[in-house]
């Protein structure tokens, strides 16, 4: 069920001390200025200066302004967020985020590494990473959306606020009188995700009032799914070994081989196939009846091939 943000913020137990990711929007400011009363001392800030647009200083900038006023220490962190041909520009500038807060969190402030990191992803956005995904054909991993807690490069990620509708965080920043910067690519609509923002939302809004709650069961259900699907791929690889024996593979049903191939893939190699690249694998694989077979499958960013009676895989 969604929460009021003072709810989310009363049943947040991080460990401490926590970094929030700020990047003066209305969420990250309403998280920080909600931890930063709560645990005084314990919370530092880290903004990621991405660069990407003229307005980038003015967030920054802000950013420093509201924390030199709440006496929280700040890391701005200025980062490379260009992406690479065939990369989507959203796509890389996460993962540049993402290892800036982390490689900030852990060294920034030296002799004392933050145990977590709170990230101020809402409701909202956890409706819009649903659709987006849906919108491109996602199995139960991505309909999952957004985990609220995981581990990653030593420290705990959290997300407090999934429950908790976008708009509550703005009336709960007016109601303090609290300012914050709007990002004016939010605004682009050339951007799916803000197109699912301005258009579908106010939508669904209409139609289901109760769309976020209904959506958010259904994350947590394909989470479950998934969390089901990767142990029976962990005990089937343990069977099948690890690079994979392709007579193993092939007495699993198709289902189990495509389950096993994906996990084997993400985590011995760091890659997921596109759904048509692991439709031609699987062929290949049902074929693979003679010695003299071969498999020399580009997938996701190297090559499945066949090694005597293994598959096996190489990044040129």
């Amino acid at each position: 069920m969604t929460q009021s943000f003072d709810a989310a913020i009363a049943a947040f137990a991080p460990p401490l001390p926590l970094a929030v990711a700020l990047s003066g929007g209305a969420d990250s400011t309403a998280l920080l200025l909600a931890c930063a009363r709560r645990w005084h001392g314990q919370v530092h800030a880290i903004h990621v200066h991405h660069g990407l647009q003229s307005a980038a200083d003015g967030f920054a900038a802000q950013c420093e302004a509201l924390c030199a006023r709440l006496e929280v220490p700040l890391a701005v962190c200025r980062v490379d967020a260009r992406h690479a041909a065939g990369q989507s520009p959203e796509d890389a500038a996460r993962q540049s985020r993402y290892a800036a807060l982390a490689d900030a969190a852990l060294h920034a402030w030296p002799g004392r590494p933050m145990a977590a990191i709170a990230l101020a992803q809402h409701a909202d956005d956890q409706v819009e990473t649903l659709l987006l995904a849906l919108s491109r054909g996602a199995g139960v991993a991505g309909l999952a959306a957004m985990p609220a807690q995981w581990q990653r490069l030593g420290l705990t990620w959290l997300r407090p606020l999934l429950q908790v509708d976008g708009a509550a965080l703005r009336d709960w920043l007016v109601a303090r009188e609290q300012d914050w910067i709007e990002d004016p690519s939010n605004a682009d609509q050339r951007f799916t995700r803000n197109r699912i923002r301005a258009q579908l939302l106010p939508q669904l809004q209409a139609a289901f009032p109760q769309f976020r709650d209904t959506f958010a069961r259904s994350s947590r259900h394909c989470a479950q799914a998934a969390e089901l699907l990767q142990e029976v791929a962990e005990t089937d690889l343990a069977v099948v070994g690890n690079p994979p024996r392709i007579a193993a593979l092939q007495a699993l049903s198709t289902a189990r081989q495509a389950n096993l191939l994906r996990h084997w893939l993400r985590v011995a190699h760091a890659t997921t196939p596109a759904a048509a690249q692991l439709e031609e694998l699987l062929r290949q694989v049902a074929a693979c009846t003679t010695r003299g077979h071969q498999i020399h499958l580009k997938l996701g960013c190297g090559f499945v091939v066949k090694t005597g009676a293994l598959l096996g895989w190489y990044n040129p």
